[in-house]
Order: C-alpha cells, then sequence, then structure tokens
C-alpha cells in the first residue's frame, strides 16, 4: 500500500486475512480496508506505528478527517468502526493492551453516543406506504428487487448473490447461499412476488440470454453489484420522499435494509410467532433452545403465507 509503513502494512493484511477465516462477507472485508490504509498514511505521516496509537493521536485524526478532510459525521463513524473492529483483532493478538477506539467513538462521535443512548429509530413506512413505493417503480428490474426485499426480509448481499437455479417455482423459495450470518437459508415468497419475477425474468432473458446465471443484472449482462443495489431502491425512494439526502438523521432515510426491518415488523403485526420471523429472517442461533428447536418447513410456510401483506400489485 502506497504511503503505508511495511509492519503496518502486514498488521492490516493479516487483519483482513483473519475477518474472512470468521466469515465476515467480502463486503464488510472490503469496508474496513480503505479506512484503516488512510489511517495509516496519516500516522506514517507523523513517524508513529499503528501498534503506538495514543488517545491524543486518535482525537488529532477525528479533528483531521472533520476539518481538514471535511469528511460527513457519517464517514467519520464508518472510519472509527473499522478502526475498532481493528484493534479489538490486536487485542485478541495481544499486540495492543486495550482497545482505545472505543473511548473515543464514546466521547467525540456524537451519532455514536446518539444511538446508542437515545435509540434513534430506523424509518418505518406503513404497507400503504410499501404498497406506493413497489408499485410507483417503472422499470422491471428494480421492481422485483424491491418486492423481493420486502417479501423476503433478505440482506443485500445475500440478494445479488442468488441464482435463476435457486428459485422453486414449486412452493416459491428460494434457496440462498450459505452465510456466517444466517441459519436457514429458505426463504419464502407469495403469488404477487412470483408475479413480478416472472416478468424480470421474461425481460433478463432479452437481456442477457445464458451469459450469466445471476437473477440480478446489470445494464451490461453482469452480476448486479450490492452498490447498483441501494443506488436502485434509493433512487425510488428519493422520488416518494421517503430519503432525504440532506438530512443526517437515520429516520429520514429509506434504503436496502429497511425492507428487513419493514419485513420483521409487519410480520410481528399480523400475528406471526417472534420464532417463525426470526427463522425467516435467518437469524443465527443464539443457544441451545434455539439449536435443536426445529420448526416444520409446511408451518412456516403456511404461516408466512398468511401474515404477510399484500400490495394489489399492478
Amino acid at each position: 500500500m502506497e504511503g503505508v509503513k511495511l509492519e503496518d502494512e502486514k498488521l492490516i493484511d493479516q487483519f483482513l486475512k483473519d475477518c474472512k477465516l470468521r466469515g465476515i462477507t467480502e463486503g464488510s472485508v472490503r469496508s474496513y480496508k480503505s479506512p484503516l490504509k488512510v489511517f495509516s498514511i496519516f500516522l506514517n505521516g507523523k513517524n508513529i506505528n499503528l501498534q503506538d496509537v495514543n488517545r491524543n493521536i486518535l482525537r488529532e485524526y477525528v479533528d483531521y478527517l472533520r476539518n481538514s478532510k471535511k469528511l460527513s459525521q457519517k464517514t467519520i463513524e464508518n472510519n472509527f468502526s473499522a478502526l475498532s473492529s481493528f484493534y479489538e483483532y490486536l487485542v485478541y493478538e495481544q499486540k495492543v493492551e486495550k482497545n482505545i477506539v472505543l473511548d473515543i467513538r464514546r466521547r467525540y462521535l456524537r451519532r455514536y453516543k446518539k444511538n446508542s443512548t437515545s435509540g434513534e429509530a430506523r424509518k418505518l413506512i406503513s404497507v400503504e406506504e410499501m404498497a406506493i413505493l413497489i408499485n410507483s417503480i417503472l422499470d422491471a428490474r428494480d421492481k422485483a428487487i424491491a418486492i423481493l426485499f420486502a417479501k423476503t426480509g433478505i440482506r443485500r448481499e445475500e440478494l445479488v448473490t442468488i441464482d435463476v437455479g435457486d428459485i422453486n417455482w414449486g412452493d416459491n423459495s428460494i434457496t440462498l447461499k450459505p452465510s456466517a450470518k444466517r441459519s436457514n437459508r429458505t426463504v419464502f415468497f407469495d403469488g404477487e412476488c412470483a408475479m413480478v419475477l416472472r416478468r424480470w425474468l421474461q425481460i433478463r432473458k432479452e437481456i442477457v440470454g445464458s451469459k450469466t446465471k445471476a437473477l440480478f443484472t446489470s445494464g451490461t449482462g453482469e452480476r448486479l453489484k450490492r452498490s447498483g443495489v441501494y443506488n436502485a431502491m434509493v433512487r425510488w425512494a428519493k422520488r416518494l420522499g421517503y430519503f432525504d439526502p440532506n438530512s443526517d438523521r437515520l429516520e429520514d432515510h429509506f434504503s436496502c435494509h429497511n425492507f428487513r426491518h419493514w419485513f420483521t415488523t409487519h410480520l410481528l403485526r399480523n400475528g406471526m410467532p417472534r420464532e417463525y420471523v426470526k427463522e425467516l429472517r435467518g437469524d443465527i442461533r443464539g443457544d441451545a433452545i434455539d439449536i435443536y428447536h426445529h420448526i416444520d418447513k409446511r408451518d412456516l410456510r403456511k404461516s408466512y403465507l398468511s401474515c404477510i401483506p399484500k400490495f394489489n400489485i399492478y
């Protein structure tokens, strides 16, 4: 890495390899690399190594990012989130005694402090508003992405790895790729979601043919990337005023993860048992009861179809 000391570069590479070994997604690993490189270059200018960082250096770095680099509060938080993960690794490897990044985040990053104490709410829209959003999407691919997010609650990383062959049209289900974040890999969708997916598949066939197995593709026929999914969902949310790009408040933003929040909330409101919702979300099983408690797939599907909201798609 240009501008990074060799010993620091080795530490960063070891950390990234450790992340992969722990099953952290490729997207998350990539998101760690850039902030660590920027921080190491900053330290190099002061002739300081990553292992010799103290509170004063971190305070200077907050000031540097905020006032010299003019980064937004959210971007600074993301940088310090990556630094915190890195220093947790150094503590584990006994290369440093303490993760001092945590103290700096608590004291100087207001949003971090605010989120942990005031419970800033993620934006939640109604069933009617979700129906308006999906029905307002004119692009067949984007409409299919939005309704699949809403009907399954899957993550963006899970969506972009779906292949056409992962869909079981017999029971309207999808088998997701293995993931460290997910236990149950089977998700269901209903009839109106199936209708939108089939519309997209017809158009997709004309665009890419058999060029790729990916369910969702870009305009060039390649597998759609996470950034492409995010940009598409935000673009339509902005048109309806669901996403305010000029606001720093979480409740003024609507993007991919809001679909998962919406999915969870409205299934619970419609009376689905909590353990069924956890199973559909694919939450990692936390204890022996979770591990040994098996849910019948037929019962799960029946409960899903009775509780998932309808949008009157056209």
